[in-house]
């Protein structure tokens, strides 16, 4: 009988709507759309490009990091261990460690993109056949119970999160997310983060503004998918993509923003746009290492070691439940 590649679970609520989200976030003073909806089809391909950009650091240092922390990693991990990896998109970093772990157990990536965690987890499954692989659609964001059949058979299960995808949370949100890992893993479980460090401006900024325009593709996306999914009717000639360091609050800060008084209309409401209005789309905030220390321990976690690149551009964090 034929068993497929991929154990494959949709836990995405159908309770959250995207027309929903976006016609209360058009409808606020400030508005704004969750970053989460950046992430169709079309918008998954378009960041695993940015992750390629000479720009966007984050992708390639935060490799650079895994590479060489690998057997470090590996030993604290153990063997025998299930590796739940949240957001796992394109799952490229996890083979760093897949190569090195002893008796994987399972690996579970999470992500809310279904057709590009089902591809991308075949892949990984064709290329670790040892391995079971069980991919869950779900938004991570939130709580989201793993299917009975993975609450056993492992030593500890361990979380991965890469990519300083933490940064897209408000502080008090990281926070939350930090303690519903701490749950996930459960007692003596572990947690493998990645977190985009403080720099100086000028770097952060290029990394979000790049030369070629991907992530104003990325960023505009959200637009035509809109108009795709809502008959909505969103001309992208009139509007701009927007992205900047704010220092104060440690985050880069990413908007859609009007070039024009406009009206829009989306699922039949109307909603009218000033120039130079924008429509919040996402947050990065970065961490200092201590900084990033001291959130983890308010959230349960005791962290074991980190790691950095020589410029201090980026860091990898073990953490284990206290």
């Amino acid at each position: 009988m034929f068993q497929p590649l991929v154990q494959f679970h949709d836990l995405a609520h159908p309770e959250e709507s995207f027309e929903a989200a976006v016609l209360a976030g058009l409808s606020r003073p400030q508005k704004s759309i969750p970053c989460r909806f950046l992430y169709d089809e079309h918008g998954s391909q378009l960041f695993d490009q940015i992750c390629r950009l000479p720009e966007y650091y984050p992708t390639r240092t935060e490799l650079g990091i895994l590479e060489a922390a690998a057997p470090a990693i590996a030993a604290l991990m153990g063997p025998g261990i299930q590796l739940v990896e949240l957001g796992s998109g394109s799952s490229h970093k996890i083979r760093l460690l897949l190569d090195l772990l002893k008796e994987v157990r399972g690996y579970v990536p999470v992500d809310i993109s279904s057709e590009h965690l089902r591809r991308a987890a075949e892949a990984v499954a064709r290329d670790h056949p040892a391995i079971p692989v069980t991919a869950i659609c779900a938004d991570y964001t939130v709580d989201f119970d793993l299917p009975p059949a993975l609450e056993d058979g492992f030593t500890k299960r361990v979380a991965f999160f890469p990519g300083s995808t933490i940064g897209n949370l408000e502080p008090d949100e990281a926070l939350a997310l930090l303690r519903r890992c701490g749950r996930l893993v459960g007692r003596g479980g572990d947690m493998l983060v990645g977190v985009d460090r403080k720099k100086a401006k000028p770097v952060l900024e290029a990394a979000y503004n790049d030369a070629q325009g991907v992530t104003a593709e990325f960023n505009l996306n959200l637009l035509t998918r809109i108009d795709r999914e809502l008959g909505a009717d969103f001309d992208l000639a009139r509007f701009a993509h927007l992205a900047f360091y704010n220092e104060a609050e440690g985050r880069i800060e990413i908007y859609i923003e009007s070039r024009i008084d406009q009206l829009v209309h989306v699922a039949g409401h109307g909603f009218r746009l000033s120039a130079g209005e924008r429509i919040h789309t996402e947050y990065s905030y970065k961490y200092g290492i201590d900084d990033f220390r001291c959130l983890s321990r308010r959230a349960g976690w005791a962290p074991l070691a980190h790691w950095s690149d020589a410029e201090e551009l980026f860091s990898v964090h073990y953490l284990r439940r206290a």
